[in-house]
């Protein structure tokens, strides 16, 4: 499953000769930039972004259908056909500075008409490219590899972008909107978040922060600022530690599970 979640993601946001390198140098590719986002804004990951995963696979897997029953399809190179179709359709989005629609896409499990019918154009269009590499390459899965074969392809994107429907167009959302969107994602994620940290110290419960307290302060473990928070937890429920304070319990939780105080993360 994370193999094909990984390809759907690079085929929208990286190059998509990545996605024709196979499983490893896909995931190689993927793997430095999703740490970096976590390490940077983890409530970006959140319940909008995983129905965006999902849109796209509901994309991807149409692509592969529709390319199938293409009349001109023969048989051979559909992955790279499909991966290059959706690559060349995403790069005219960010042209435009607008996005597909991928929170209806999700809601209503299909991918709509208008972007549909412009992957069927998208499909044909980089057919021929990608079957017919230049003069000394008759590789047609190695020349889908190269640099050039995209650079070839985006180079003629104007071109294929005359070719769209006006349903297509007319089912972007602007580059703000989806903005919007993730911003007000980020922010009830952080609500959960906090939520769930406060739960979680509940559940622990005041007798065990106390114990952690106790035994943290005599090991000399603990700075003043989480010695101030413990106090507060072991008050429950007379104090309530906020959200923000919680996310430091839980981190002192799992320093005292290290350190063999307790084993209750």
């Amino acid at each position: 499953m994370l193999t094909r979640t990984v390809i759907y993601e690079n085929v929208w946001d990286e190059h998509p000769r990545w996605v024709n390198l196979g499983a490893q140098k896909n995931f190689a590719k993927y793997a430095p930039r999703i740490g970096k986002e976590w390490s940077t804004v983890p409530d970006g990951f959140n319940e909008l972004y995983f129905r965006r995963i999902i849109a796209r696979a509901l994309i991807f897997r149409a692509t592969e259908k529709l390319v199938s029953d293409q009349p001109w399809y023969n048989g051979g190179y559909r992955a790279n056909i499909v991966a290059y179709s959706i690559a060349a359709i995403s790069e005219i989005c960010k042209r435009k500075e607008k996005l597909p629609d991928f929170l209806t896409i999700w809601n209503t499990q299909t991918v709509t008409p208008g972007l549909l019918k412009a992957l069927t154009v998208s499909a044909r269009f980089v057919k021929d490219d990608i079957i017919r590499p230049p003069q000394g390459i008759s590789n047609i899965s190695e020349w889908a590899k190269r640099d050039a074969c995209w650079i070839k392809i985006s180079g003629r994107l104007s071109s294929l972008e005359e070719q769209l429907n006006p349903l297509f167009w007319s089912e972007l959302l602007p580059l703000n909107e989806h903005k919007l969107e993730e911003k007000l994602a980020k922010k009830t994620q952080k609500i959960d978040d906090g939520v769930n940290a406060q739960k979680r110290v509940f559940e622990i419960g005041a007798a065990e922060w106390k114990r952690i307290l106790i035994e943290g302060t005599k090991r000399k473990l603990l700075t003043p600022k989480e010695i101030g928070i413990l106090e507060i937890a072991e008050k429950m429920p007379r104090q309530i530690p906020t959200e923000k304070q919680s996310n430091v319990l839980l981190e002192i939780l799992a320093k005292a599970e290290l350190e063999g105080i307790t084993s209750m993360t």
